[in-house]
């Protein structure tokens, strides 16, 4: 069962601007990267759900969260079926976000005052998504599918929806004011935050600076 409700989940990522999101097959490592993302102020991680027994390595991690980092807004990416946004939301996800829009994941989550953010490529599926409850989309990939130039025309016509990209976005200033410059609501930001190299070296403050950083010029750049 979820921990917070899916106001808190959507409102807090409006407020950070930023979703982290990473995969790793240790649950001890897994649990250091999203200590060291809280210690750099994140207040939401997605684990996307992209190797064997991921589940096993999330259910344990949703709990190492609730203990040591009870604030932290645990949530999984990757789900393209209603069976498997089920099965993490059984083991306690606070939020599902897909890499494709799917009507049964977006009817479950519904039932369950469950956040759904599925990913989206085209205006119509936006629509579609946003008429099955979303209150969020994903562009992804954000960079392929036209980058800021597609959310700046999709919110032309339609400026009440909320758009997190993901895929393309670093943490360079340049790159994040033109995605929030075109009207992002907040960004996904994988490798580029939560480096493997450092992960590698054990170099979990590296990533708790970056994220300071990052999160810091995210605000910066909405309030200029």
């Amino acid at each position: 069962m979820a921990q917070f409700d899916r106001m808190t989940v959507y409102n807090t990522i409006l407020q950070d601007g930023m979703t982290p999101l990473f995969y790793h097959a240790d649950a001890e490592v897994a649990q250091k990267v999203v200590g060291a993302l809280s210690a750099g102020g994140s207040h939401v991680v997605e684990f996307t759900n992209r190797g064997d027994f991921a589940i096993e390595v999330f259910s344990q991690l949703v709990k190492y969260c609730r203990v040591n980092h009870p604030t932290m807004i645990v949530g999984v990416g990757s789900v393209e079926d209603e069976a498997t946004a089920a099965l993490f939301a059984a083991h306690g996800a606070n939020f599902i976000i897909g890499p494709t829009f799917n009507e049964a994941v977006a009817r479950m989550c519904n039932r369950r005052k469950l956040p759904y953010i599925p990913g989206c490529g085209d205006l119509n599926t936006i629509a579609s998504a946003e008429e099955n409850g979303a209150e969020f989309v994903k562009v992804f990939p954000g960079a392929a599918a036209g980058g800021p130039g597609f959310i700046r025309a999709v919110l032309a016509p339609r400026p009440w929806s909320k758009i997190m990209p993901t895929g393309g976005v670093t943490p360079d200033e340049a790159n994040l004011r033109e995605w929030f410059g075109a009207g992002a609501a907040c960004v996904g930001m994988g490798s580029q935050l939560v480096q493997s190299a450092w992960i590698k070296a054990g170099a979990f403050d590296q990533i708790s600076e970056l994220t300071a950083s990052t999160l810091a010029l995210i605000q910066r750049i909405r309030n200029a």
